[in-house]
């Protein structure tokens, strides 16, 4: 499957940078990887924008009202959707005041990486580790040991 990262914002943070570029590296050994960081602006404007980008994509929005999942179930459901015939998934990452109605409602699935609310570098850099983790468990590698 062919991954288009989508995330409002780019990563400062050292940390978050070099998490960012560490899972990108791990993934593309498994799939095509692009992250695509987008412009700060008023929630309308970016969630617009997200939906543009990811027109045509199976698209896994982030949001805390998403369904929580095991690393276990995660790769069980992208295994599956690959099975399906799904070609590209985007993730979406909103900004700081979070998704419209409409992007949440175009959804093809919500999900949420934690009941707490995470700064989105935060978040990027755990959605990455869990879709390389979620590949390692698929591919039976000794990353993931639960």
């Amino acid at each position: 499957m062919h991954w288009r990262v989508l995330v409002i914002g780019k990563p400062k943070l050292d940390f978050a940078k070099a998490g960012v570029g560490e899972y990108s590296d791990r993934i593309r050994h498994f799939a095509p990887l692009e992250i695509e960081s987008l412009k700060s602006g008023v929630r309308e404007v970016e969630s617009a924008a997200l939906l543009k980008r990811s027109a045509e994509m199976f698209r896994i929005v982030l949001d805390e009202r998403g369904d929580q999942l095991t690393s276990l179930e995660f790769a069980r459901k992208l295994s599956e959707l690959e099975q399906r015939g799904i070609k590209s998934a985007a993730l979406i990452i909103g900004g700081s005041d979070g998704h419209t109605d409409e992007l949440r409602k175009s959804a093809d699935w919500l999900i949420s990486l934690s009941k707490f609310t995470l700064q989105h570098e935060l978040a990027l850099v755990v959605a990455l580790e869990q879709i390389y983790r979620a590949y390692s468990i698929k591919a039976g590698t000794p990353y993931h040991r639960g």
